[in-house]
């Protein structure tokens, strides 16, 4: 039990530190140039052909926000709790790192096409 609750308190600090890093970065250059020049901005605006007029960008900075520090904090929470060598955690993370960017942004894509279609 101990050890779940150290996981836990883990996850929810580097949770809220990516957060806030993340929501604090995305600010800034939304400020210093258009927002579709921000990698995750055109790849959801372009791969899910949405009409950037429609889309709300503060909600969508403050969700992608969300996701990359759940992404994160999911990952370095659940190698923590392998009890393999480095190496075989570095893999493992990769691989998780890359299939919960893929599989997340997927989700929120397709949540964002039925919200903002373009007609």
């Amino acid at each position: 039990m101990n050890e779940f609750m150290y996981q836990l308190i883990w996850f929810f600090l580097v949770f809220f530190i990516m957060f806030f890093v993340y929501s604090f970065l995305l600010k800034r250059k939304m400020k210093k140039r258009k927002s579709s020049n921000i990698g995750e901005f055109s790849y959801l605006l372009h791969r899910f052909r949405l009409d950037v007029k429609k889309v709300d960008l503060k909600k969508l900075g403050w969700s992608i926000s969300f996701i990359n520090a759940f992404i994160i904090s999911f990952v370095s929470s659940f190698i923590m709790m392998i009890p393999t060598s480095m190496i075989w955690r570095l893999v493992i993370a990769f691989v998780l790192l890359f299939v919960l960017i893929y599989a997340l942004y997927e989700i929120y894509g397709r949540y964002l096409q039925k919200k903002y279609k373009k007609d």
